[in-house]
């Protein structure tokens, strides 16, 4: 989909989740940063990267945006839902994710400023 001025627009945004160990979870930081989310954004219309500190483990969720689901797919494979671990995921991760989300943005619109 374009926008106004033929900019492509995010329609899709695909969720990806995993929890590590707290003692490994700044290494954890960088791999995913370097080996998962750079190139991811080589594909992608845009990602993010959040983690969240808890007791006993470290969440990060990964959110990229895709302008939709075909093009997902380019990236992601037949079925954008695989899940596709890096490499080094079994070394850091608590249990490996079986999926990832795939959504419909509803909304997308900044604040109005």
């Amino acid at each position: 989909m374009l926008d106004g001025n033929g900019e492509k627009v995010a329609t899709i945004a695909r969720i990806w989740r995993g929890r590590v160990r707290p003692e490994r979870a700044d290494e954890y930081a960088d791999y995913l940063r370097t080996v998962g989310v750079t190139p991811l954004l080589e594909k992608a219309l845009g990602a993010q990267m959040f983690r969240e500190d808890r007791p006993g483990e470290t969440e990060f969720i990964t959110i990229s945006y895709w302008e939709n689901v075909a093009a997902m797919s380019r990236f992601a494979g037949p079925d954008p839902r695989k899940i596709h671990h890096l490499e080094r995921d079994a070394e850091f991760l608590i249990e490996l994710p079986e999926s990832v989300q795939v959504l419909e943005i509803a909304l997308n619109k900044p604040a109005a400023g």
